[in-house]
């Protein structure tokens, strides 16, 4: 389950934590539901909970945010492989399918739009207090396109050869914990640039 929008709206307002908590809720059911069942009673709640969020984000939006419907769609497809097969790869490949299709969406963004993924996230993170130059914002977007490349690829590394345990819980924790490190950095540092440009 990805939290991008979380980030994004407790930045922005101070009623954010109540979608944080809404962004959380998907994983932390997940992981509750594994130390308590295992894998793929885990992966079942992770879908019911992904159905429960999609419905709270059309009652409160009246739309559903384009990273929860991908999320939601890869969740459902590889979490019923997943159930269907008895074979927990599928599942354990959701994060990186999800990275890496969001890392093409961010390259995509140079040609489509007027503005990349980055400036259109983190500019409304920012409230129009910082002016940054389109040469820095693309360049920040490359930043994300690698990060989210190396996310995925991180998660295929401890899938693969790490244990079960060890993976749900850098899934829940270490990509979370590396995600609100690597835009809460971001965020800093645009600050910083205004607040040492000298005055107009």
């Amino acid at each position: 389950m990805t939290i991008y929008a979380a980030i994004f709206a407790s930045l922005r307002h101070c009623n954010g934590n109540m979608q944080a908590l809404l962004e959380f809720a998907p994983l932390l059911a997940f992981i509750v539901a594994y130390y308590i069942g295992g894998l793929y009673e885990a992966t079942a709640v992770l879908m019911v909970a992904m159905v429960v969020l999609l419905a709270i984000d059309y009652l409160l939006q009246r739309r559903i945010p384009p990273m929860h419907a991908l999320s939601a769609v890869l969740v459902f497809a590889l979490g019923g492989a997943t159930l269907l097969f008895h074979d927990k790869q599928f599942i354990q490949l959701k994060p990186t399918a999800l990275f890496w299709l969001a890392g093409l969406a961010f390259m995509a963004s140079f040609w489509i739009g007027k503005r990349t993924l980055t400036e259109r996230l983190l500019s409304a993170a920012l409230q129009g207090q910082v002016h940054v130059p389109d040469s820095v914002w693309r360049r920040l977007n490359v930043l994300w396109v690698i990060f989210y490349g190396i996310l995925g690829g991180l998660n295929l590394l401890v899938a693969t050869y790490a244990s079960e345990r060890v993976w749900v819980n850098f899934k829940v924790f270490g990509l979370t914990i590396l995600t609100f490190v690597f835009i809460g950095s971001q965020v800093m540092w645009l600050t910083r640039r205004t607040e040492t440009a000298p005055a107009a």
